[in-house]
């Protein structure tokens, strides 16, 4: 439940749409609800401006479809990361209105698309190899209520390319710059920028890259001011950082170029 569903939901019991009893049997699943193998967290809307989201790799698809499926009783939206096309096989027969980004692999519940907010994130990756990751970024954050943009294969191998989106990249209120290998690019941009970068790096890469360790390292090491550093391959955690930045900066007024 989110603060919009409880304001609905008081105004009714003030109105005397809702019941007594029917109302308090919707907030005994507040602040969660024991699934026996999971206690959802209900309140996290509520808390944190977002739902819980589902992280599916590891669990047994049964469960993961369960929890996706109870969720998707509440206003959502609801995401669910690291999901096969197996998994959304099941979630689709208890939830038709379920979809599943393949290159993201997620699976996404909207209802009802929350509005989006005055500026825009710019998801920008290195190489076609780090799609995944940059497309995991852009579906969280578009899925929170923001303007999402992407700018494919740009690496530092040929930095012209990056150079030919110059404006597009000093336009942008966040950024987010997915790269193996080396882990080059986000330091590249962040001298280019006077917004937020959110760096993101992934396992791409031959044997030294160490799963992307090189990557990680580079740019928890980069000489570019006020890089901020997400785990190897987490597009999600980058997308709901750049997220609650544009949120900050659109709450508050600010301008978004």
């Amino acid at each position: 439940m989110d603060e919009r569903a409880l304001r609905d939901l008081l105004e009714r019991v003030r109105s005397g749409e809702a019941g007594i009893d029917a109302t308090l049997a919707t907030l005994r699943r507040l602040p969660f609800e024991d699934l026996g193998f999971a206690h959802l967290d209900t309140h996290r809307a509520l808390r944190s401006g977002f739902p819980e989201v589902v992280f599916c790799q590891g669990k047994a698809p049964a469960q993961a479809a369960a929890i996706i499926a109870r969720l998707a009783e509440g206003p959502g939206p609801v995401l669910a990361t690291r999901a096969t096309p197996e998994l959304y096989e099941l979630v689709r027969g208890a939830v038709p209105a379920a979809r599943y980004h393949t290159l993201a692999r997620t699976i996404i519940v909207e209802h009802a698309a929350l509005p989006k907010r005055p500026g825009k994130i710019l998801v920008i990756c290195a190489g076609t190899a780090d799609l995944p990751v940059a497309e995991e970024a852009a579906v969280t954050a578009e899925l929170m209520g923001n303007t999402v943009e992407r700018i494919a294969d740009v690496g530092v191998a040929g930095l012209h390319r990056l150079l030919a989106h110059l404006d597009e990249l000093q336009r942008a209120s966040v950024l987010v710059v997915v790269a193996g290998m080396e882990g080059a690019l986000p330091s590249v941009v962040g001298g280019l920028v006077r917004r937020p970068v959110i760096a993101v790096p992934t396992s791409v890469g031959y044997g030294a890259s160490f799963g992307g360790l090189a990557a990680l390292l580079a740019m928890l090491n980069s000489c570019a001011a006020g890089l901020t550093v997400v785990n190897i391959d987490n597009g999600f955690g980058a997308g709901y950082a750049a997220s609650t930045i544009n949120a900050l900066a659109a709450d508050r007024g600010q301008p978004s170029s």
